[in-house]
């Protein structure tokens, strides 16, 4: 919550913009409850109670501050650049998202709202957004695309288990986009005693920079954190999958004002650089407006949302946050991407070397960090975010990759 980034105190301007995009381009009979929203978290971030209250969650229920680790097996096989992860799996219910999700419930109570809604891909935001409501006595509402709820069953039947009402949406290709959609008109609808705790950052002002500002903990963890393991200097590289940007903007944020940090977005290029066989938004993306926010946006011929495929689901969205477009236009951060047969090689890679199961988004970015790290010289450093743990993929990967060699051990 409290920033000492220049990038982050300036962004974004009083209209909800980061550069060219951003802003608020939800329904006129939505603004009051945004002006809402903006009112109470401008006037509780800079609140010391506030904080001290999120900070206390954070510790008991989340388990921070989670720590910088060398991935030292996997740096000595490469013989390369040296490969850090920031374990943000380690998290209670195993990813980044919880840092957001107890901070909305935290906002909802002081609001005098009593329910949650969002939507989730993976399930990891859904399961984080289900236990910050229980912590709080919230009520929850987690949308989830029929095709998701299927393939990570294991975390549709936790938030089940944690209280949450687990809505199936089965639309158009009834994965995030379609239940992003389908939150926001359950939100729309039930405004008034409920708060849209939003699972990137993504939508109109002010969600964007609230989920910003509540995972900014990992950038400030980590940078404080690697500045002790190595004696005072700083990552030559940072590394972060990327859809909406959540995980990428909390880890960025360390070190957005650093020029000699080289910043890295990892997007998945699915089976293809084909339309519809990836979800590269960044890559391939044209300027348009989603889910509530003028970005970057992948879209058919008709200005449509193009239709998007990734084995790691919380990556298969069609566009990307504000903040993330801004970054990358501006040059501060290079975009690369990584297949999904690249990424299931670096998820069995890293558990048989590491002893860690990263999620299959996260192993969009370790697999570029392996690739980047191979070409680079021991003396540099390279800091991943590993984003969340993949106990949710891993009965996927061994059922779909059964007849593949390396899984024979």
């Amino acid at each position: 919550m409290s920033h000492s980034s220049n990038h982050v105190s300036r962004s974004p301007d009083a209209n909800g913009y980061y550069g060219d995009f951003g802003g608020n381009h939800w329904p006129e009979r939505m603004r009051p409850a945004l002006e809402e929203l903006t009112g109470a978290y401008e006037e509780l971030r800079a609140s010391p109670e506030f904080r001290h209250e999120l900070d206390t969650v954070r510790v008991g229920l989340q388990g921070r501050p989670t720590p910088v680790h060398h991935l030292e097996n996997t740096s000595n096989q490469l013989g390369g650049a040296r490969i850090y992860v920031k374990r943000e799996d380690l998290n209670h219910t195993g990813a980044h998202k919880i840092n957001h999700c107890v901070g909305f419930a935290l906002l909802a109570v002081k609001m005098g709202k009593r329910k949650l809604i969002a939507e989730t891909g993976a399930g990891q935001h859904g399961v984080a957004l289900a236990s910050a409501a229980a912590r709080f006595g919230l009520e929850c509402e987690v949308h989830i695309g029929a095709v998701d709820a299927d393939k990570v069953n294991a975390n549709v039947s936790l938030m089940r288990l944690l209280g949450a009402q687990v809505v199936p949406v089965a639309a158009g290709q009834s994965t995030l986009k379609e239940a992003s959609d389908s939150a926001m008109h359950a939100y729309a609808e039930q405004h008034a005693h409920a708060l849209y705790g939003i699972g990137s950052a993504i939508g109109p002002h002010p969600f964007p920079m609230i989920v910003r500002d509540f995972q900014s903990v990992v950038g400030q963890e980590a940078r404080a954190q690697f500045l002790s393991i190595t004696g005072g200097a700083l990552p030559d590289h940072v590394v972060a999958c990327v859809a909406g940007g959540s995980n990428a903007l909390g880890l960025y944020s360390g070190f957005l004002d650093d020029p000699e940090v080289a910043l890295h977005a990892v997007e998945p290029l699915g089976r293809s650089a084909e339309p519809g066989q990836h979800a590269a938004t960044l890559t391939f993306g044209r300027p348009g407006t989603l889910h509530g926010a003028s970005s970057v946006v992948l879209r058919r011929d008709d200005g449509g949302p193009a239709a998007v495929m990734s084995i790691a689901s919380g990556l298969a969205y069609p566009g990307v946050g504000p903040e993330m477009a801004m970054l990358s236009k501006s040059g501060r951060l290079s975009v690369d991407t990584v297949s999904d047969e690249e990424a299931v090689a670096t998820f069995l890679r890293v558990a048989r070397s590491e002893g860690i199961v990263p999620a299959l988004e996260s192993a969009h970015a370790l697999a570029f960090a392996i690739r980047l790290a191979a070409g680079r010289p021991p003396t540099e450093r390279i800091l991943v975010n590993l984003s969340g743990r993949g106990d949710k993929d891993v009965d996927f990967v061994l059922t779909r990759y059964d007849g593949n060699e390396s899984l024979r051990g």
